[in-house]
């Protein structure tokens, strides 16, 4: 089945819903809202909005050429409806967002009335709930991580040790790991100036932990204590070079630093997933661990939270099945 099978009859054909000559960008709503989101935001939304773009055009408009200010009721309703066919609620509902801010400032830029601007936004989530994404890292996967790093005697062994010591003790993100300067990092006070964060929030992260002190200390005895970014790539023959780490070499190192180690392979983000669980089972506050996190609402937090998982799982162990299984049977009884 193509993308435009799933489109009811009365929805204009793809050329009808071509902009012919796209407009200024200042004029253009969909790139208008993404210039007011952050770096990591605005490459997300930009997904979810050129798939939309091409849901609606059987893949002959993009984000740039489709009429955002011509959309209405019966397109974004087909929209959700392929979204929720396609994708997780999760998902469906943050692609349907972007639609949704696109269609506000189409409407503040004079592309649509006030009427088909609230009728062609009046489309319900999708309704749902699928398991989180990711995975959480044991304590066991971490050591063998840091151990590989230690072991490692390259520059590149003390700037991914203090990567992964970092992105694991404070929850940063990559896209703000590399945007540090040496003059964010306070090492009297153990605290890194985190700024322009997702949400353009700008805040305090604590390196207290001895671990992550002693890790970035090893990397500030190599790469020294001059202004620039804090984190740079490295050449083969170990010499650092004077430019900022992209967010791509953030997950390459880790994907690399995973196969030396033997731990399974994790996202970024699966650091940032593992402190949250790790802050929740050691007793701390969720409201404290959503500020930690930068979390706009604590029920993103809470889906981090393994307690609940965990106590379903002990609960389940308390049914008693009558049945020892042939294996077990043929065990006790002594049969080989």
């Amino acid at each position: 089945m193509d993308d435009h099978s799933l489109l009811p009859p009365n929805i204009p054909l793809p050329h009808e819903l071509s902009q012919g000559t796209p407009p200024p960008l200042t004029r253009h709503p969909a790139i208008v809202y993404l210039a007011s989101l952050s770096e990591g935001s605005r490459r997300t939304m930009f997904q979810a909005l050129e798939t939309i773009a091409r849901l609606l055009s059987d893949g002959e408009l993009d984000i740039f050429s489709l009429d955002w200010g011509a959309l209405r009721y019966q397109h974004t309703a087909a929209v959700r409806a392929a979204l929720a066919e396609r994708y997780s609620p999760a998902t469906a509902n943050k692609m349907l967002s972007a639609l949704r801010q696109v269609l506000r400032q189409a409407w503040k830029l004079g592309l649509m009335s006030a009427e088909e601007y609230a009728m062609a936004r009046d489309v319900a989530g999708v309704k749902g709930q699928s398991l989180p994404a990711g995975r959480a890292l044991s304590p066991g996967e971490i050591a063998a991580l840091m151990r590989v790093c230690e072991e490692d005697p390259t520059p590149a062994g003390a700037r991914d040790a203090a990567i992964i010591a970092l992105m694991y003790a404070t929850g940063i993100r990559r896209s703000s790991l590399v945007r540090l300067d040496m003059a964010d990092y306070d090492a009297t006070r153990g605290t890194l100036r985190v700024r322009n964060a997702k949400g353009r929030k700008d805040y305090l992260a604590y390196v207290t932990q001895e671990g992550a002190r002693h890790a970035l200390a090893d990397w500030l005895d190599v790469r020294g204590t001059a202004e620039g970014p804090l984190f740079c790539p490295i050449n083969k023959g170990g010499r650092l070079l004077p430019r900022r780490l992209s967010t791509q070499a953030v997950y390459n190192l880790l994907l690399k630093r995973a196969d030396q180690a033997g731990v399974e392979r994790f996202s970024p983000h699966d650091l940032r997933r593992t402190l949250a669980g790790d802050l929740l089972d050691a007793g701390a506050d969720i409201v404290t661990v959503q500020k930690i996190l930068g979390h706009a609402n604590v029920t993103t937090t809470a889906r981090y939270d393994r307690r609940p998982e965990e106590a379903k799982r002990q609960a389940a162990a308390l049914i008693h099945v009558p049945y020892r299984g042939r294996r077990q049977r043929k065990l006790e009884d002594g049969v080989p």
